[in-house]
């Protein structure tokens, strides 16, 4: 190794001169899914790192529930039944939350009771038109109070429906906000629901991996909670790239179905970039 000498008048130093560069240990690489570690990298002739090399970062992804709701009510009223609980899986178009509805059902067959009554108007009339007993206005007003007891009758109808509160697809629930015999308000927040058996997998990779990380790309995804690979396959891309991260968002799913599969899970997804 050379040695150098300090200027004149100064006091002697001896200072090594680096003979070449110094070789790369730990490359740190910002990539979509956080900060990555390529470790003992061979350097390349100059001591670089070789600028063939290919770097793949850890992408992280979750499963999401493809169909998720808050349930809430329509109707001001005292909740009669919940039906369900926290855990607790429901088919759809099972009767989850029941309010009572007492007054509402007395006004509905008050509604129907007015409509058989003009609509029997309106066939007394009709037949005294023919025999022409009456004029054709007592007809047309028949006709209007049977039309205006009818919209009535499905108003009171629509309230009633408004009574039960039915589960909008196959399930479970995963929070209740409510309990029987509390007052309701229009609006409020009474039942989490997810749909457990669809997830999707949600992940953000760089956006410089759209030239080939298509729609039916697959690929394994290592669940922390389970400890095993599911294979995978992307069916969708988002259709806008973060510019600040250069990222985007991809949505696979699972090929099979996996019952142990829980929405919130998370894990590795195993991405081998093609060369």
């Amino acid at each position: 190794m050379p040695i150098v000498a300090a200027p004149e008048g100064s006091r002697s130093v001896w200072r090594p001169r680096l003979a070449g560069t110094l070789s790369v240990a730990l490359l740190t690489v910002l990539g979509a899914g956080g900060w990555f570690i390529a470790s003992a990298q061979s350097p390349g002739p100059t001591g670089l790192p070789r600028p063939d090399a290919e770097f793949t970062p850890e992408i992280r992804a979750q499963l999401v529930p493809r169909q998720f709701t808050t349930l809430s009510g329509e109707m001001a009223g005292r909740i009669d039944q919940i039906n369900t609980r926290v855990g607790e899986a429901f088919k759809k178009g099972d009767q989850l939350v029941v309010f009572d509805c007492v007054s509402q059902r007395a006004q509905l067959s008050r509604a129907k009771a007015v409509t058989t009554q003009a609509e029997k108007t309106l066939a007394i009339n009709l037949r005294l038109l023919q025999l022409k007993s009456i004029g054709q206005n007592e007809v047309d007003i028949a006709k209007a109070e049977f039309e205006k007891a009818k919209a009535e009758y499905e108003i009171a109808d629509a309230q009633v429906s408004k009574c039960v509160i039915a589960a909008p697809f196959s399930g479970v629930t995963v929070e209740q906000k409510a309990r029987p015999y509390q007052y309701a308000t229009p609006g409020q927040a009474l039942l989490d629901l997810i749909d457990n058996m669809n997830l999707d997998v949600e992940l953000i990779v760089p956006s410089r991996w759209l030239a080939w990380l298509k729609p039916g790309y697959q690929f394994a995804l290592h669940v922390d909670e389970t400890g095993k690979s599911y294979p995978t396959r992307v069916v969708r891309v988002s259709g806008r790239v973060d510019p600040v991260s250069q990222s985007v968002k991809v949505i696979g799913e699972i090929a099979v179905a996996v019952p142990e599969l829980m929405a919130g899970m998370s894990g590795k997804a195993n991405i081998s970039q093609p060369k």
